[in-house]
Parts: structure tokens; sequence; C-alpha cells
């Protein structure tokens, strides 16, 4: 199929499509709907930006709308969850672009925010909810809302929802569901454990993989600086100085590391605002809002942007630090290259990231390419007894080791800036390599 009026849509959801500019569907889109639109449970593997919003969202509404009658007070027809707020505000948005002229209502619960006028709205009945798993527990434990008669399910980035820790969450929401249900899994990645989701959750699903687990987005350029971590942040400024007018996002592993890196940029020139788990919901919102509009150009984040947000024209990711998780890698350079555009991915890997580097490349199968310096060897510890052998790894996948363990790093300029002392250093650069302090083109 390939076009929505292809696919026995109703005329409203058409209009809705069109109007909303979408005319072709995606792959996941393509191949997902029928199926959800014959009432079959449906587990979908597709990379963040494939348009899986609308793969649940255009079958979720079409069956809905037979319905006729409106929902009793504190109970939902349809349940979407989700594990962050942003994502679950974009999901939010969209629905109610799809419903638009019809009286169906999409519900929002999601933390940051008080209960209470949440409550209030869940009292009156809803169509669709969007919830994350945490606030949605919240207010079934307040006995505010009954889930016995949710006709259909949504599970909107699951292997996210295990990496934050919603397990517990989920099965506790899986046995206030009824059996009889349709359900809807979608996901990036299939971790293991991802099985016992989708076998609690799902009946007889029909599997639809359109992007292997783990693979980027096609059109992102990808590579990697080998760089102290002392280093890191001169090497940033100069890499956003050459492109100061492009939309950019810089990930990070820590809430406070991100803050104070964002008004560091600040503080050198930059368009910059940061978004994580310690900004209220008003503050997260307005710093996306100023991204999307480009008052914003640069927005410093934890992997709580990393999932589902379709800011447009992102043209650069940067991983200033390596998530611990792989797959979170992967979902964070999925912010670029989005709607066929190119992107460009680039990460710094510090003497202390070999590890997690290795683990992305294994997951993604790939060799990152090489921006500047060689991949990093272990050195002896310097507490160690001399003539003990010098233990940890060398090169990786990204490159070829040619160096011998407490070999000199090339320096960027300045003092005190030479290797780190008693962690690790990189192997001799190939001739093609820049000089660290030479001056870098943004890729």
């Amino acid at each position: 199929m390939t076009e929505f009026s292809s696919m026995g849509l109703p005329k409203h959801i058409l209009t809705r499509l069109a109007n909303m500019g979408l005319k072709d569907p995606t792959p996941i889109q393509a191949r997902a709907i029928p199926h959800a639109l014959n009432g079959e449970d449906v587990l979908g593997l597709a990379q963040t930006g494939t348009g899986k919003t609308a793969a649940f969202g255009v079958p979720l509404i079409s069956r809905m709308l037979d319905y006729g009658r409106k929902p009793a007070g504190k109970t939902v027809r349809g349940l979407v969850l989700a594990p962050t707020r942003e994502l679950a505000n974009q999901i939010a948005e969209t629905l109610k672009a799809l419903t638009e002229g019809t009286p169906m209502k999409v519900g929002l619960v999601v933390g940051g925010v008080s209960i209470n006028p949440q409550i209030s709205r869940i009292a009156r009945g809803t169509d669709i909810l969007v919830a994350t798993p945490g606030r949605l527990l919240d207010i079934l434990d307040r006995d505010a809302l009954d889930l016995g008669s949710c006709d259909f399910l949504v599970l909107d980035e699951a292997d996210q929802m295990l990496d934050l820790g919603f397990i517990h969450a989920l099965r506790k929401i899986s046995a206030l569901l009824p059996e009889e249900r349709q359900t809807m899994l979608f996901s990036a990645t299939m971790p293991k454990q991802m099985n016992e989701i989708a076998n609690s959750y799902l009946k007889r699903p029909v599997r639809i993989e359109v992007t292997p687990p783990g693979k980027p987005a096609a059109k992102v350029t990808q590579s990697v600086h080998f760089i102290a971590k002392a280093e890191k942040l001169s090497l940033l400024k100069e890499l956003l100085a050459n492109h100061k007018d492009e939309r950019t996002l810089v990930f990070g592993r820590t809430k406070y590391g991100m803050e104070k890196l964002m008004r560091v940029l600040e503080k050198a020139g930059f368009a910059a605002a940061a978004i994580h788990g310690n900004k209220s919901q008003g503050q997260r919102e307005r710093a996306l809002a100023a991204f999307k509009s480009g008052e914003i150009k640069v927005l410093v984040a934890t992997d709580v942007a990393a999932r589902g947000l379709d800011i447009p024209d992102v043209k650069f990711v940067y991983n200033y630090e390596l998530p611990n998780v792989p797959d979170a890698y992967v979902h964070r350079i999925g912010r670029t290259a989005r709607a066929g555009k190119d992107g460009e991915a680039v990460a710094f890997c510090a003497p202390d990231e070999m590890e997690e580097l290795k683990a992305i490349q294994k997951v993604m199968k790939i060799t990152i390419p090489t921006a500047s310096g060689r991949p990093w060897e272990a050195m002896p510890d310097p507490a160690a007894p001399r003539g003990g052998r010098p233990g940890g790894h060398g090169g990786n996948g990204a490159g070829k080791p040619g160096g011998k363990p407490g070999g000199q790093r090339r320096r960027r300029g300045g003092k005190g800036r030479g290797k780190p002392q008693g962690a690790a250093t990189p192997n001799p650069g190939r001739s093609s390599s820049k000089p660290a302090g030479a001056k870098r083109q943004a890729r």
C-alpha cells in the first residue's frame, strides 16, 4: 500500500491526515495500520522518527469512531503508555490533531505538574488517555481511574520503559486491564526482558520489523573523537562555533553535568538551553518550544530527550558523554536525519569510555569512523608494582591499535593538557590524522 486512501480509513481520518501534511504512509504505518484495523495485536520494531505515533493512532481512532457514545466517568477506552513526559506530550498532541472535529477526548497524565486537575478531567471519562507509568500508578492508587473497560492498549518506546525501571509498574498496570483487549507494542530494540513484556501483554501478535534493532537512520553520518575528558569542552565549543546557526543537540549522562555545561555554553555566547529530570515540566516545555522555534540553537540534554521527540531540522547530535546503555546511543542520534534529511552524529570518547564505545559498535554492528585521535589503550596502574603488565584492552572496532601502552598523547595546546595521569593514552595517530590542536572542520 502506498497511500492512506487505499487502507479503507474513515473519511474524517483521511481529511485530518491530509491537513497534517501526511499523504503517503511510512513503512511502519503501511504495514501496521491494516493489521491494527483488523483488531490484531501488533509488535512493531522501528526506530524513532519512523512515524510510530500515526501507526497506532490512526487505527486506534478509526475503530473508536464507531462507538457512538461517550465513555463513562473515571474510565478510558484506549490507554497509551510512554516512558517520558516529553514523548507523552508529543503523542497527545498528534492524537488531538487526528481527533479534531470529533467528540473524542484525548487526556494526558504526566508527572511534574499538579495531579488534581488531571484527576478532575479523568472523572468525566476519556476516550484515549496518554500517560507515563509512574503518574498513572499514582492516579490508580487514588482510585481515580478504572481500567476495567479499556479496549485498547499501546506501549510506545517499550524498551526505554524497561531501561528506566518501569517493569514493575507495567506489571501492576497489566493486572488491572481486561483480558479481552487489543494491544500494540512498539520498540526500537528488542532486549531479552522485552520478551516477557511481549508475552504477557500480547496475544498472537503480528510482528512488524521495518528497521533492524540497533540500526540508526540511514542518512546519519557518524564520527568519533578520541579525546581526554578535560579537553572535551574546548573541542565542543570549537565545533559548535563552526555551525552556530544549525539546530544542535548535545547529550550527556547527568542532570548536574548538563546544567553546568549549558551555563558554560551560554557564557561562551551560544544560544543554549537544557532539559533534564531536575527541570519542572514547564521549564522543559519552554526549552523545547524555544528550540523548535529556532530561538535556541543548542539544546543540552540527558537521555530524557533521546526518545521519540519530533524536533524538526536537528542537523547535529553530539554525544558529549557516551551513554552506559548502548541502545541509548542509537536513540540519541535518531534525533537527527529525520524525515529523509541528512544529519551528523559526533561522539567524544574519553579513556574511561572505551568499553561504552565497544558496546555501542557491537550493538550497531559497525565501526564508527575516527574524526581525530586514536582508540585508547589502558596504561599500567601507577600504584601497581613495577614490572607488572598493563591490564585492559587495546583498540576496538573503531580503529587498529598501533602503539604501546604508555605512549605519549599529542597535546591540543596549552599547559597541563597532556595525557591523563595514570588513566589511559591513545595509540600514536595515523599519518592521515590531524594533530589534536589543529583546527577541526565540522563534519
